[in-house]
């Protein structure tokens, strides 16, 4: 089992910058793609960047503003958000998956059951 925490969330401007992390505990050996996931009241959750060693990917309406990393060292997930936009509000969950075959176009994809854990998310507003 892996056990998820997110933290970074909160209140910024339009055009502000925002950094959240995910560390994980547990089975962390097991993990092998990682991804962060935005959802807004009312619609599905969507994949916003994906990680798995040596290659992330982006949902079109973040590329050049997000930036996902790992730290292996410290079993942490960041998500560097930049040029934030009021539609970047949302609750943002960290997910990761222990398949052998996940990579980061399958996270970008990936639905809540199609990933193998999920932290309980982060807060993120962005006021315009």
């Amino acid at each position: 089992q892996v056990q998820l925490v997110e933290s970074g969330g909160g209140s910024v401007q339009a055009g502000g910058s925002l950094r959240l992390s995910c560390t994980a505990s547990g089975d962390v050996d097991s993990i092998y793609c990682m991804g962060w996931f935005r959802q807004v009241e009312g619609k599905e959750r969507e994949g916003v960047a994906a990680w798995d060693t040596g290659s992330t990917a982006y949902a079109d309406s973040v590329k050049g503003r997000f930036t996902i990393s790992r730290d292996n060292a410290k079993n942490t997930l960041y998500l560097q958000m930049t040029s934030l936009k009021a539609e970047d509000t949302g609750m943002y969950f960290c997910a990761a998956d222990a398949a052998l075959v996940c990579g980061p176009q399958y996270v970008l994809q990936a639905t809540v059951a199609g990933m193998d854990y999920w932290g309980k998310g982060t807060l993120v507003t962005i006021s315009s």
